[in-house]
């Protein structure tokens, strides 16, 4: 009902619902983890936006909270009361309620209420994928044959697509994902494959040629698979399975990072143009599709917020542990100077990640097609 009518839209709003309502999402619930830990040890939050810039609409709740949407979806922001223990303004300070700011609280206490908003992201990841797993089912790939590479051991023994692999030895195989485990561990072993091929079954011997992963020998057949199917997972088996998507998805993150500061993959960097457009076609594809992708950038938004750049919540924490290893906050030079750095690298990487997003999705091209 609502991809169809998402696609009946224009492009541009198409997309730009989808994103704006993934991204507040996100923000909201980033932001919840650090409102949620600060009320806890006793830090009175004065504001908690959603979004940048004039509200469109803001109400204070009974303990004296303003809530905020903002005009400009890209962020938001808790405002936690004296959080700046140099605060220049003397009227400022001496508005502070004591016991309630957060400066005054334990270098433990404030690096909590930091690393709330990444843990709650990461929470929402698991939340996301544990009832999908649940009531969608999580997408099994079947061991059916979609590929076979030219010159592999899998051409040599005969292999067709639309093969079913139903067994290895008298073995069953009840997946692709055990049916590379079993061939990974068997490399340079003749092996006997039970086939299910146009209602007969057969048998094919393969010998699985010998590769080098890194870290030792793995067989390797030389087929790929394009079928899958939903299996819906009980509770503990569905939160198992959300644990390794979210660590899977961490994972790549790191390694996408680690490519694109040596220089490898910093053409594939996007921005929120790019995001925008991946909602917008996760929405048309479905609920699930889109709730899919809010539980991904979930795993993105908290894990990049946790490294040790300031001005994100990473950078904070980094602050806090010089304060803990020092006995004493670094100077307020020193933090200035942190902040102006890191805000500095975060509009760098924003400016090529909008360029990139520019470039990838042609928006020239179609201003200029556009304009005539």
């Amino acid at each position: 009902m609502i991809e169809h009518i998402l696609a009946s839209l224009p492009a541009p709003l198409g997309s730009l619902i989808p994103f704006v309502v993934l991204l507040s999402i996100l923000v909201f619930v980033h932001e919840y983890g650090h409102y949620f830990v600060a009320r806890s040890v006793g830090v009175f939050v004065e504001t908690f936006s959603v979004g940048f810039g004039p509200a469109i609409v803001s109400w204070k709740d009974s303990a004296g909270t303003i809530w905020k949407i903002g005009c400009i979806p890209l962020g938001g922001y808790v405002k936690l009361h004296g959080h700046d223990p140099n605060e220049p303004d003397p009227e400022v300070r001496a508005a502070w309620m004591a016991g309630r700011t957060f400066h005054e609280k334990s270098i433990a206490r404030r690096a909590a209420v930091v690393a709330a908003g990444p843990i709650a992201n990461f929470l929402l990841a698991m939340v996301v994928f544990t009832t999908l797993f649940m009531t969608a089912g999580r997408e099994i790939p079947q061991p059916v044959v979609s590929t076979v590479a030219a010159g592999s051991p899998a051409a040599a023994a005969g292999f067709a697509k639309g093969d079913r692999i139903v067994a290895i030895a008298g073995a069953r195989i009840a997946d692709f994902g055990a049916l590379q485990r079993v061939i990974a561990g068997h490399p340079g072993k003749p092996m006997a494959f039970t086939v299910e091929r146009a209602g007969k079954q057969l048998t094919l011997e393969a010998t699985p040629a010998a590769r080098n992963d890194g870290a030792g020998k793995v067989g390797y057949l030389g087929i790929g698979t394009s079928v899958f199917k939903a299996q819906r997972l009980g509770p503990v088996s569905a939160v198992r399975a959300s644990a390794i998507a979210s660590w899977s998805i961490a994972a790549a993150t790191l390694h996408a990072v680690g490519s694109m500061v040596s220089g490898q993959g910093a053409k594939d960097l996007g921005g929120p143009l790019r995001i925008a457009a991946i909602s917008g076609q996760a929405a048309q594809l479905g609920f699930a599709n889109f709730v899919s992708l809010i539980g991904l950038l979930s795993v993105n938004l908290g894990l990049i917020n946790l490294f040790p750049i300031p001005v994100l919540d990473g950078g904070h924490l980094l602050f806090f542990a010089f304060e803990a290893v020092r006995g004493r906050p670094l100077t307020q030079q020193a933090q200035e100077w942190g902040l102006k750095t890191g805000l500095a690298l975060i509009g760098a990487l924003f400016v090529f990640a909008t360029w990139n997003d520019v470039r990838a999705l042609k928006i020239v091209t179609w201003f200029r097609h556009l304009l005539g």
